[in-house]
């Protein structure tokens, strides 16, 4: 398997749409039209509830995972890059098929569990930290979104922390990968910061959305 195979691979295998895919089996609905209309965990939590959205988290982070653990281990041709370049494109592109399937019209979800699946392979200790992180301010503020965009932040922080001064050997394209992917998360969470900001973002545990309610029926907004 060539490099460009590889990518390709990452690229098909992060656009099967499993938020889309259970919402279908367990409710009988696009959760894009619906709740805040964004493919996600968050979404499918409020739409159909607890166990399709633990499957949806489970699923997404695992085929970041595969993309990094599979996809790069059985190439057969020498590639022009390093193993862990190798393991960043294939990282980049799984979460990069997540947010803009080709098997859904490319209106997938943020990127965040399918981008947690894949950098766990990668960076495990940078991303338990950021787990902890995002359980502590989802569990104080109730806000998914607010705890995504810390723990994705403390995850770049950390790299250049143990580059810069702990003098540890942090690959340069890691970190510049790192700050692309927390720069690419920020701009998909844009209309959370904005409500964070307004102080009108929806909270964890808010009750969940009926599909046939008056809200989704409302002009769609990809949030």
């Amino acid at each position: 398997m060539s490099m460009a195979a590889v990518g390709i691979a990452s690229y098909l295998l992060g656009s099967v749409p499993f938020s889309i895919i259970l919402g279908r089996l367990w409710k009988g609905i696009d959760v894009r039209e619906h709740g805040s209309r964004n493919a996600g965990v968050t979404n499918v939590y409020r739409v159909a509830g607890i166990l399709p959205a633990t499957a949806v988290l489970i699923l997404d982070a695992a085929k970041g995972a595969a993309a990094v653990l599979l996809v790069t281990r059985i190439s057969l041709d020498p590639v022009p890059i390093s193993p862990i370049d190798l393991r960043l494109l294939a990282g980049i592109l799984v979460i990069a098929g997540h947010v803009f399937p080709i098997f859904a019209n490319f209106r997938g979800g943020k990127g965040i569990a399918t981008g947690l699946g894949a950098l766990v392979c990668i960076i495990p200790l940078e991303v338990a930290l950021a787990l902890i992180l995002f359980v502590l301010i989802v569990a104080t503020t109730r806000y998914v979104s607010l705890g995504s965009l810390s723990a994705t932040t403390l995850v770049l922080v950390a790299l250049m922390l143990e580059k810069c001064y702990l003098g540890r050997d942090v690959p340069t394209t890691l970190l510049i990968a790192v700050f692309f992917l927390t720069a690419f998360i920020f701009f998909n969470h844009r209309s959370n910061i904005k409500r964070l900001l307004q102080g009108s973002e929806n909270k964890f545990g808010r009750r969940k959305v009926k599909p046939d309610t008056k809200d989704a029926r409302q002009p769609e907004v990809r949030s």
